[in-house]
């Protein structure tokens, strides 16, 4: 057991978490040690207690991440200054969503139910009543005539 603490102690720089390792991890030996033919137990116990620790850590580790992220996406305090390549992929969006308005129809409805939908063609096809051809057809020409019109504003916004 003092060897399992200490390795625990080494890895996780807690004493309340690494006693709480110690019991979880002879929990888990007691059904694990029956299963293995153990010829070293000492080196085989240190190798199963720093395993576990860097698993902890890494677990740990990713909780604490994505704790982080989702405080600095949904409790800022302070208005935050849109970066300068922030502020471009904003502008790109905007000429994009004024290029598919200049789409025919069709096209248009194809290339939102494709690309922000996530629908297939044939989904596509069922819900607009059209072939599938039609509707890959749309897209493709969608997305040729969305290339044109970006180009031309990004022409008109670099000049």
């Amino acid at each position: 057991m003092h060897l399992v603490y200490g390795v625990c102690l080494k890895y996780l720089k807690n004493k309340e978490d690494s006693k709480d390792a110690v019991i979880q991890l002879f929990e888990i030996l007691i059904k694990e040690v029956p299963k293995h033919e153990i010829q070293v137990f000492k080196s085989w116990l240190y190798g199963v207690t720093r395993n576990f620790c860097l698993m902890k850590l890494r677990s740990d580790t990713a909780k604490k991440n994505k704790i982080l992220s989702l405080e600095s996406d949904f409790f800022m305090e302070t208005p935050q200054e849109v970066h300068p390549i922030d502020k471009e992929e904003i502008n790109l969006d905007s000429r994009l969503r004024k290029c598919l308005e200049n789409l025919k129809l069709e096209q248009q409805k194809c290339i939102q139910l494709f690309y922000y939908s996530k629908n297939s063609y044939r989904e596509i096809a069922e819900e607009l009543q059209l072939e599938e051809k039609k509707v890959k057809s749309f897209i493709q020409n969608g997305k040729r005539n969305l290339k044109i019109c970006l180009e031309q504003k990004e022409k008109v916004y670099h000049d």
